[in-house]
């Protein structure tokens, strides 16, 4: 069960990192990097339940909490690239 759970996340994973290499807006691309972090966690949860190493769940949880910061930093820093570039087009 978690073999095939593992697969799946394996696939959602490169179709999210296609998405970040391919997407047409930079939103698209944030978006593909924040999927796949999500999956990212997600299968190092399952690694920790395959195996007897339960404190890969504890990684699991600091790397979602990284992942998260770090999305909402790079969304702060286009946000503010986006309000300059229209300030100096309105000049």
């Amino acid at each position: 069960m978690y073999s095939v759970a593992s697969l799946l996340l394996l696939v959602g994973m490169g179709l999210a990192l296609w998405r970040a290499l391919k997407g047409p807006t930079v939103f698209d691309r944030i978006l593909a990097v924040n999927v796949f972090g999500t999956a990212t966690v997600l299968m190092v949860s399952v690694i920790g339940f395959m195996g007897t190493s339960r404190d890969l769940v504890d990684i699991a949880l600091i790397y979602a909490l990284i992942s998260f910061t770090g999305t909402m930093a790079v969304l702060r820093f286009v946000e503010y690239d986006e309000d300059r570039k229209r300030a100096e087009a309105s000049r």
